[in-house]
């Protein structure tokens, strides 16, 4: 058996032992998903395991690329079994992440989102240097710190990203459908862990696994976390052009 296989059948047996082959019951089926499901047991939908491992191999080898190439990842996964999982995880290579809540617009009107992004950042930096002590009365205090509280329930995990992600990484993107369509409008691929009540069709790198059980979802976000990592140690921002400090000649105003 070769190293390729070895390390295939490893992966096969580790997504086993996570109860990574169960689905939902097949009535909850999506179409798309037929084909990577092996047999239904009791009414539930078993997957593949040797498709799900090459799903999830090819997932890898995209995000480890997106890394060498120094790009940003989005970690999503609003739903409450997952969603501290995804943070760990997105927190590990200090990518963005949206665990709480997606808030409509997110992507698609992200010059509105930095808005309150900036908002965050200048009541924290108040608060922090003791301006807001002095600024303010304790009944305004108690306001604005309930204000921070609800910016960084919703945007502390994007705080740092400046501009739009180059591809989100989904846990359960049925669930953050939202998420999926403001991703897919703006032609930035997603990557998705998913069950077998979601539509492959609407996902860029999908791998089939249970996507409500922590230790699937965990599994496959460590791998796709660690290919990332993997290639981000590869990555060697490019050289600036000598000479681009200088300023461009304006051209002359014609009358």
């Amino acid at each position: 058996m070769s190293m390729q296989e070895q390390n295939s059948s490893t992966l096969i047996q580790r997504l086993f032992s996570a109860g990574a082959h169960f689905g939902f019951t097949k009535s909850r089926r999506h179409p798309t998903v037929a084909p990577y499901i092996f047999t239904s047991k009791d009414g539930t939908d078993i997957f593949d395991l040797e498709q799900t491992s090459a799903l999830l191999e090819d997932a890898k080898a995209f995000v480890k690329e997106i890394g060498a190439q120094g790009k940003t990842v989005l970690y999503v996964g609003t739903k409450d079994e997952v969603s501290n999982t995804v943070r760990t995880h997105a927190q590990e290579p200090a990518m963005p992440y949206v665990t709480n809540r997606w808030i409509g617009g997110m992507l698609t009107n992200f010059s509105e989102i930095r808005k309150r992004i900036e908002r965050l950042k200048s009541l924290v930096a108040e608060r922090e240097s003791g301006e807001m002590e002095r600024k303010y009365v304790k009944k305004e205090r108690v306001v604005i710190g309930r204000e921070i509280e609800k910016l960084e329930f919703n945007f502390g995990g994007i705080e740092k990203m400046d501009r739009l992600p180059h591809a989100m990484l989904v846990v359960d993107p049925r669930h953050d459908s939202i998420a999926v369509q403001e991703a897919t409008d703006l032609k930035i691929p997603v990557i998705a862990i998913m069950s077998s009540d979601c539509d492959v069709s609407k996902v860029t790198k999908p791998v089939i696994v249970n996507d409500a059980l922590t230790s699937s979802v965990d599994l496959a976000l460590s791998e796709l976390t660690a290919a990332y990592k993997e290639g981000r140690a590869n990555y060697t921002p490019a050289a600036r052009p000598a000479g681009s400090q200088v300023q461009r000649a304006r051209t002359p105003r014609t009358a």
